[in-house]
């Protein structure tokens, strides 16, 4: 495990806390040592720091009423989703209460003629596309895991489909969020656009819980396409494949998703998810639209992939393959961790413009055979994001300490090419010391300002995305 900082508690306040919610939340009010330790800690190779109890409301009223009471004696509040977040967003490092939102799940209601929905932050992205499929609409934000939304607009998560629909951040007409003294407040009406007062919208989406608790959210939503095609091509190198990725950008093909695994993920996708695919680089592809544009996209593709280099292009409309294919890019994290039995994965993502993605993901795959680590390369490549996964043993210093530094180096690469510490993951703990190497200095002291304004006692989780 990496160590993380410790923040100073404050032992009276979290006593008188804890006293108080557990006479109001009953059952629903947990400090069993297994519960808060799952609350602390999920898929980070960051040390777990557990917080003092976990308290699971049902409602905004009790969001409301949780905030006030840590807000009265200075406690640290910490959203949890359903914990599937990679730079310690969840940690408590200064203890206090996790509010797990997962019993809020309801879908408050959907308006087809608009294209929108209104949801709870518990609710998944896989729960609330199952429950739209029968009206013919889908919400295409897909960052693999089956997270909450809630989760999804803390973190401006993005995915697969990306490179067609855009973040979260693109996606979010309006939330409603509990403050950190208790107050609620709307950002927005469910109209398409506005021009009115400033966007807390978007400071809202991927502030990570630090500025308040999302306990509403108002979606956009898209119509499922008359016609839906998966691909795949091989190609002799990554770069042939990355090449490829740019001109297809640059022609401006509208590919839904447009994903590259090399040749060790492969590997690990064909052992995990019992497939046959050759184990060279490659590319997996969906087309969104009409039988004819599908069918017009398939074929400018497949002609670039050509000139590349790539060959064994298939495609196929069949739903059933279309979901065997894309569940084992999904599954890419659990397959990677086969390929070294009990070694611990370290996932790092970075985001460059499409224009240096061949570079970037080139470069990082030197350094890691230089390196001799262990790791596949798999990414959004559409909109520049790739990720690295690093099976490291965690009791072995010298890799601890190696792996560190490739993650370090790989984000100030990503920077020095504009581009970002990170296209999804977040900054969380994991990722502050690159905020203003980034952004500069001056971006991230205004950021200061803004956390200091909304949350003057730094109870809404502290530690996270910037130091105050």
């Amino acid at each position: 495990m990496a160590n993380v900082t410790a923040l100073p508690r404050n032992e009276d306040g979290i006593a008188s806390v804890l006293g108080v919610l557990k006479q109001q939340f009953g059952e629903r009010f947990q400090t069993g040592a297994s519960v808060r330790e799952q609350h602390g800690h999920t898929t980070t190779w960051l040390t777990n720091q557990s917080p003092d109890a976990v308290v699971f409301p049902k409602s905004q009223d009790d969001v409301a009423a949780i905030i006030k009471v840590c807000a009265t004696h200075k406690v640290p509040v910490i959203p949890f989703g359903t914990g599937t977040s990679l730079e310690g967003h969840v940690n408590a490092p200064a203890g206090g209460i996790s509010v797990d939102v997962s019993e809020m799940n309801a879908i408050v209601s959907v308006h087809p003629d608009d294209l929108s929905c209104v949801v709870q932050p518990g609710v998944t992205r896989e729960q609330l596309n199952t429950y739209l499929r029968d009206k013919g609409l889908f919400f295409p934000i897909d960052p693999g895991a089956n997270a909450s939304l809630g989760g999804m607009a803390s973190t401006n998560a993005s995915g697969t489909n990306a490179v067609r629909y855009g973040t979260m951040k693109d996606n979010v007409l309006a939330v409603t969020a509990v403050m950190a003294n208790g107050d609620v407040i709307r950002t927005a009406q469910r109209a398409k656009k506005s021009s009115a007062g400033y966007d807390l919208t978007r400071l809202m989406v991927g502030s990570e819980g630090t500025l308040g608790l999302i306990t509403e959210i108002t979606l956009k939503l898209q119509g499922i396409p008359e016609a839906i095609s998966s691909a795949r091509c091989v190609f002799p190198s990554v770069d042939a494949a990355c090449q490829t990725v740019m001109q297809v950008i640059q022609y401006g093909i509208p590919v839904a998703r447009i994903e590259l695994l090399d040749a060790v993920q492969v590997r690990a996708c064909n052992a995990y998810s019992k497939l046959d695919l050759p184990e060279q680089p490659l590319l997996l592809l969906e087309f969104h639209g009409s039988d004819a544009s599908v069918l017009e996209q398939a074929e400018m593709f497949g002609a670039i992939a050509e000139e590349h280099g790539g060959s064994g292009y298939t495609s196929t409309t069949s739903t059933e393959e279309r979901n065997k294919l894309w569940q084992a890019r999904h599954d890419a994290y659990w397959a990677t961790l086969q390929l070294r039995p009990g070694a611990s994965g370290i996932s790092t993502d970075v985001c460059v413009p499409i224009s240096r993605l061949a570079d970037c993901v080139n470069a990082a795959r030197a350094r890691l055979e230089e390196e001799k680590f262990l790791s596949p390369i798999v990414g959004h490549v559409g909109d520049g994001n790739f990720h690295c996964l690093l099976l490291i043993d965690e009791q072995n210093e010298d890799e601890m300490t190696r792996a560190a530094a490739f993650v370090s180096w790989l984000n100030e690469l990503a920077i020095s090419m504009d581009g970002t510490c990170t296209g999804e993951h977040g900054i969380g703990q994991g990722k502050m010391a690159y905020l203003s190497k980034e952004l500069g200095q001056e971006t991230v002291d205004m950021m200061v300002m803004i956390k200091r304004a909304l949350d003057p006692d730094n109870i809404m989780n502290p530690g996270k995305i910037i130091a105050v």
